[in-house]
């Protein structure tokens, strides 16, 4: 029974095995960087055009300053707390061999 099964072979080929470590995480980083840029912008808008509410309490200056921090902020915590984790992760999951020791595990890594 065990004699039957073969590790399947990469359908990008074995140059890709080496490569994969990196382009996986860093592919995500771009992508979620990219994401969180659009929220960001969205938060600095949504001051913006609720400056009509804002400006009667911080002025004008106060409104453009707390935009700006408020976006960065959006855009620092979502890559702390959700970009820099899930990169970590599959750089963990394709680096070492058996990181979870399952049997999906062994299914999927083969085909990436």
């Amino acid at each position: 029974m065990k004699g039957g099964n073969k590790q399947l072979k990469s359908i990008f080929g074995k140059w890709w095995q080496p490569v994969r470590k990196w382009f996986y995480p860093s592919w995500l980083l771009y992508e979620l960087s990219i994401r969180f840029y659009d929220y960001a912008i969205a938060v600095y808008f949504y001051f913006i055009d609720m400056q009509g509410n804002f400006t009667s309490y911080i002025g004008d200056i106060g409104l453009h300053t707390s935009a700006i921090f408020f976006s960065l902020a959006t855009f620092i915590i979502c890559s702390i707390f959700l970009t820099v984790p899930a990169c970590f992760v599959l750089y963990r999951f394709f680096n070492t061999g058996g990181l979870t020791s399952t049997q999906f595990e062994s299914k999927i890594k083969p085909l990436f």
